[in-house]
This record gives C-alpha cells, sequence and structure tokens, in this order.
C-alpha cells in the first residue's frame, strides 16, 4: 500500500458503510485504478444513452448531461461514461426507477442521506448513471466542476496528474479512489467558485 493511500485510509469508508449504500453485494475492486486517454466516442456514447433515457423516461427526465471525466475533452479517465440525470423526486423511486430496470439500468447504490442520490449501471455501455432531485445543489456543483475543467486547462492537467497519481495505488474499492480526489476536487471548486 503507498503512503499515498494510507494517508486517505481514514476518510475512507468501511466495507460495512458502502454494503449499507449498495443494492445488491458490494464489489470489491482490490486492484489499481485504469486509467486512459479522453477518447473522441465518449460524446457519442453520452448521447446514445441520453437518447436512451429521454426514450424511456419522457418528461420524467427533466435534465441528462455528461459530467465527470469523459466529458471533459483533453482530461484521461475511467473509461465509464458518468451521466447526470435530474428527475423531480429522486427518492420517488416508483416514479422513474421501474422504466428505467425495465430497460435493463439497474440501481447499484442508494445514498438518502447525501441529496437522495442513486446510481445506475447501463444495459450495454458502462456508465454511472447519478440521479438527483431538481434543485439539489450536488447538480450544480457537477456541472460547474465539469465547465470549469473544459475551459481552466491548467487545472484540467492538474487534476489529471493526481488522478494518475492515485490510480498507481491498490485500491478495495473504487468509492475509495473516488474519496481520495476530494481535497483535489475542492481545491479546484474553490479556484472556479472564486472566477464566477
Amino acid at each position: 500500500m503507498s503512503s499515498n493511500q494510507e494517508s486517505n485510509n481514514s476518510i475512507h469508508r468501511s466495507d460495512e458503510e458502502l454494503q449499507k449504500l449498495a443494492v445488491g453485494k458490494l464489489k470489491l475492486h482490490d486492484a489499481p485504478i485504469t486509467l486512459v486517454e479522453y477518447d473522441l466516442h465518449w460524446p457519442k456514447a453520452f448521447e446514445r444513452e441520453a437518447n436512451r433515457i429521454r426514450s424511456v423516461l419522457g418528461s420524467k427526465a427533466l435534465q441528462i448531461e455528461h459530467v465527470g471525466s469523459t466529458s471533459v475533452p483533453g482530461l484521461c479517465a475511467k473509461p465509464i461514461i458518468d451521466m447526470l440525470l435530474v428527475v423531480e423526486n429522486s427518492a420517488d423511486e416508483s416514479s422513474y426507477v421501474p422504466e428505467l430496470e425495465a430497460a435493463g439500468y439497474i440501481l447499484r447504490i442508494r445514498e438518502s442521506e447525501w441529496f437522495e442520490h442513486r446510481l445506475f449501471k447501463g444495459p450495454d455501455t458502462d456508465i454511472n448513471l447519478h440521479v438527483f432531485s431538481s434543485g439539489t445543489s450536488e447538480i450544480d456543483r457537477m456541472l460547474s466542476f465539469r465547465d470549469w475543467l473544459r475551459s481552466n486547462k491548467s487545472d484540467r492537467e492538474k487534476y489529471a496528474q493526481v488522478k494518475r497519481s492515485l490510480a498507481k495505488s491498490k485500491w478495495r474499492h473504487v468509492q475509495h479512489y473516488a474519496d481520495a480526489k476530494t481535497s483535489i476536487v475542492q481545491e479546484i471548486m474553490e479556484r472556479a467558485n472564486d472566477n464566477i
């Protein structure tokens, strides 16, 4: 284990904590994180999934956005398309989950204490579909972070450097890697907010 990971272990959530959020059995990663260079096909994969979700949910899909590292040209990323879906009330699962599940999406995470966040995996494309309620502050944060990285080369490169460094460690859960990026994300967000 690297000293970098050891220093981040104090913020890592335990298997038990992560299992409480997981729908189904929690999967161990126990490996480094695979990062790849930006792929020009990612926006097309996002559009294909967004169109499928719109066709499934219709007007219940208030907003669908490409977020995360795959939405930032020039940024390395895990080859998983992060998507943001805004619905009226993400806690009201009966209003949208059955339609998504019928189309092959699988509910994997339910975080009631964190903005009623839900996460689905896709039927045939490797995606993380993050679902939030309309008006949730996390929506603006995700979009601001994406937009800042798209327009700020210095912070984009700094973020990529931290990601590459962290990715080399062996991570018990992918969530631990995501949690370890918190400080660099906060640092970048502070600069982005100062420039609004």
